[in-house]
């Protein structure tokens, strides 16, 4: 792979932005207003689109700007959690893109699914990271991000014009943040760091022999979120003291991180213990999947003494369990006896769910108080369960070029007094002239020049 073989070669660059100061900035300057209306090759923004970025403009972030050269997951989801919480965004892409703007799944028309929504809310910026021209361009951005900017988030190997010292040459208060995959340098992604820590072999079902690898890049996603955590507590850091940062997150120390505070390396290493597989049963407490009589399939986990009350209740079992706890000598109103005889306790209970069709256990089990749920397809979510969406503020249907007319997620950050919204992803280099004028004050013909040369698209 060329620009950015793996994911942790992805990155952020990041810098805030005081629009008043923006303003004086580009004072003087003809057509260099903040906020003029985008358009690439016919791609209009649309009356609904200048609505919702605006409602982000109010966001808690409002006033923070990053550049961010990503690709992937972890440091595009960084980008954009904060782009959702108000921040603008500009990711710099390499000509023709990286890797993941091609990632599947892909709509009908090829346009990635996975990159438009890893990337909603950002400004689109394409340069040519191979030429001189177009790497001074990306550090101006950081260089000239406003009085208060200046963070840069990079894993680049190879490229000494995006790292920290390089960077800090032109901006001294300079906030790097870096994503690796090892701490050394080392090449990692979500499925070999998973490989690592020992999840694949404590997941499946327990006559399973190899590992078992869960779909959800669920490093990548935590990573990403830290990515943007450790954004801020920088930026807070220099707003106190007036000096950067160099930071630096490694997505193998993320998988050690939340494999070790979870308790899954402590009950390793103190109690000496190798968790055995074992399905889909919640582990140290009661919960498990149970099939319906016309083979539908719902979770069900009584958490607490209450719930468990419940669920005997309603399923006519609370006599029968009795018997059986006192034959076993056990006392299923806590957790461990729970745990210890669950298979005994799953048995009685499926008995139950095998008399009755789904529709009467949704019935039954939605009068209690017990975390429950069917188990459902991607389609039955958007599908059937489409009126639930939109019945949630966090989601709204937005019009993405490319893809069209689909119900895409905001932040789910609900503050108090602000009104949700959901901007739709650019299209690759959208705003290049738009950035390229508002931020570093090119003329048009400077702009026309570049692209001329080959040095920027879009």
């Amino acid at each position: 792979m060329s620009e950015h073989p793996v994911l942790f070669k992805g990155y952020l660059i990041a810098g805030c932005w005081t629009r008043s100061r923006a303003a004086s900035q580009l004072k003087g300057v003809p057509g260099k207003g903040y906020g003029a209306g985008a358009r690439r090759k016919g791609v209009e923004v649309t009356d609904s689109e200048r609505a919702s970025n605006a409602r982000a403009a109010a966001g808690p972030l409002a006033g923070l700007r990053i550049v961010e050269v990503s690709t992937y997951v972890a440091a595009p989801l960084g980008g954009m959690t904060l782009a959702q919480l108000g921040a603008e965004v500009i990711r710099v892409d390499p000509l023709g893109g990286a890797p993941d703007t091609r990632r599947w799944p892909l709509a009908p028309s090829g346009t990635s699914l996975y990159w438009s929504g890893l990337n909603k809310g950002k400004r689109s910026v394409v340069v040519d990271f191979r030429s001189e021209r177009g790497q001074d361009l990306v550090a101006g951005l950081v260089e000239r991000s406003g009085p208060d900017g200046g963070i840069l988030l990079t894993n680049a190997v190879g490229r000494p014009w995006l790292d920290h010292e390089s960077m800090r040459r032109r901006r001294p208060d300079l906030i790097s943040l870096q994503v690796r995959g090892h701490r050394d340098g080392r090449a990692a992604i979500d499925y070999t760091v998973n490989a690592a820590v020992g999840f694949p072999l404590v997941t499946g079902p327990r006559e399973q022999a190899g590992p078992v690898n869960h779909v959800l890049p669920a490093f990548d996603v935590a990573c990403g979120l830290y990515s943007a955590l450790g954004l801020l507590a920088a930026e807070r850091t220099r707003r106190a003291t007036g000096q950067g940062q160099q930071v630096s997150i490694a997505l193998q120390d993320v998988a050690l991180a939340l494999a070790g505070n979870l308790g899954f390396l402590a009950e390793a290493e103190v109690n000496g213990e190798r968790r055995a597989r074992d399905g889909n049963y919640l582990y140290g407490a009661f919960g498990r999947d149970f099939t319906t009589g016309d083979g539908r399939h719902v979770m069900v986990v009584p958490l607490t003494t209450r719930h468990w009350r419940e669920l005997l209740e309603v399923t006519g079992l609370t006599g029968v369990m009795a018997e059986v706890e006192k034959a076993l000598g056990a006392d299923f109103s806590t957790d461990d006896d729970r745990f210890r005889f669950r298979e005994v306790i799953a048995g009685l209970l499926q008995r139950w769910f095998d008399d009755r069709e789904l529709v009467e256990v949704e019935r039954v089990l939605g009068g209690t108080s017990l975390p429950w749920s069917r188990y459902r397809e991607f389609a039955d979510v958007v599908g059937p369960g489409r009126s639930e969406l939109l019945a949630n503020p966090m989601v709204e249907e937005i019009d993405q070029p490319g893809v069209g007319r689909h119900l895409a997620p905001g932040s789910p950050l609900a503050f108090a007094g602000s009104e949700a919204t959901v901007a739709r992803a650019p299209v690759l280099g959208e705003h290049t002239e738009q950035v390229l004028r508002d931020v570093l004050a090119l003329e048009p013909a400077e702009i026309a020049g570049l692209r001329h040369d080959g040095v920027i698209e879009g």
